[in-house]
């Protein structure tokens, strides 16, 4: 079979076909009696065996190799391959993704663009500096599209940084807290704490609910950010957690002013002392642990706080009573 006619049926062109043949890949199995390159049926069976091997991302000279070499064994340059082309997706996915992040900003000219793309740039930079000046100018006059805002207030490890991250997105408008609550879903705990860190300083109903999902987490830290976001917007779904970080003294003082701020009114302020009272007598904790619940009682007003401390100050554990009656002493003065 002459080339053209090869090239017709294999879709290889007659160009491609002579350059196999200058690499040694491929060669016409005879010549005609004018000279015009014959290919055999085993010839087109290899030619087609190129082609397939081109469609896996090999190179012409892998190629060579794993058609010729009897010793040569696939499994090595198939695991190559796989690693290439998982990198060459995550730069393709990375690329699009940045392209649907200048459309989203609906830049009017190619000034614009090349705005978003520097802030892009720098929210992405490794030096912290640079991330938190991109941050802080991200409300201007072109915006950095809220998905990468958030993008980078989850991966965020640096506090400065993050807290300038938290600032733009509260100047972000609608959509943001959907946006962060995905994170809330990460398997990460570090990510779903970023998340709550961000959604704390959005205000609305909405917030408050992915807030109060926030409380169930597996990891006492998100469920301590969250509470203390909650208690904080009146809350009281937060009492629970916020009494046991005063048991693990975690954030207790924080958790403590919150407890405070909650016990506004005298059903509430009563129900908080009920269960800090309940923690102390049925609570196997430590020493620590019971002090701290004790101090906590201190800026619950109402006469249930009050009665708790009078029996606290005949406790048996001594720092625990002398608490109580110190306490009851600053009540009294009030």
């Amino acid at each position: 079979m002459l080339i053209g006619e090869v090239a017709r049926r294999s879709g290889v062109s007659a160009r491609m076909l002579r350059h196999y043949e200058s690499l040694g890949l491929v060669r016409p199995s005879a010549r005609t009696g004018s000279g015009y390159r014959e290919y055999s049926a085993q010839d087109i069976r290899r030619i087609f065996h190129i082609e397939s091997l081109r469609s896996l991302g090999l190179s012409l000279r892998e190629i060579g190799r794993a058609l010729d070499d009897p010793g040569f064994t696939p499994s090595a340059l198939v695991g190559d391959l796989i690693r290439q082309t998982r990198e060459r997706i995550e730069a393709e996915t990375e690329l699009l993704t940045r392209l649907h992040r200048i459309d989203a900003a609906d830049p009017t000219a190619w000034q614009d663009v090349l705005r978003i793309v520097t802030l892009l740039q720098a929210l992405g930079s490794h030096d912290a500096d640079a991330r938190q000046r991109a941050a802080l100018s991200s409300a201007g006059e072109v915006p950095v599209p809220v998905e990468a805002l958030v993008e980078a207030a989850l991966s965020e490890r640096e506090p400065n940084v993050a807290g300038a991250l938290r600032w733009a997105l509260a100047q972000s408008g609608d959509g943001v807290p959907t946006l962060l609550a995905k994170g809330l879903g990460d398997p990460v705990a570090a990510v779903r704490r970023r998340a709550v860190l961000s959604l704390a300083e959005l205000p609305g109903e909405e917030t408050t609910g992915y807030l109060r999902d926030a409380l169930t987490d597996p990891d006492a830290e998100v469920r301590g950010s969250a509470a203390l976001a909650l208690g904080t917007r009146g809350g009281t779904d937060a009492v629970p957690t916020l009494i046991d970080m005063i048991v693990e003294g975690r954030n207790d003082t924080d958790a403590a002013d919150v407890l405070s701020e909650l016990a506004g009114d005298t059903a509430t302020a009563d129900q908080i002392a009920t269960r800090l009272v309940d923690r102390l007598t049925h609570d196997t904790s430590a020493p620590p642990a019971r002090g701290r619940l004790t101090q906590a009682l201190a800026d619950i007003p109402g006469a249930t706080a009050s009665r708790a401390l009078v029996q606290l100050s005949q406790d048996q554990d001594r720092a625990v009573a002398l608490t109580a009656t110190y306490l009851l002493r600053l009540r009294e003065a009030r």
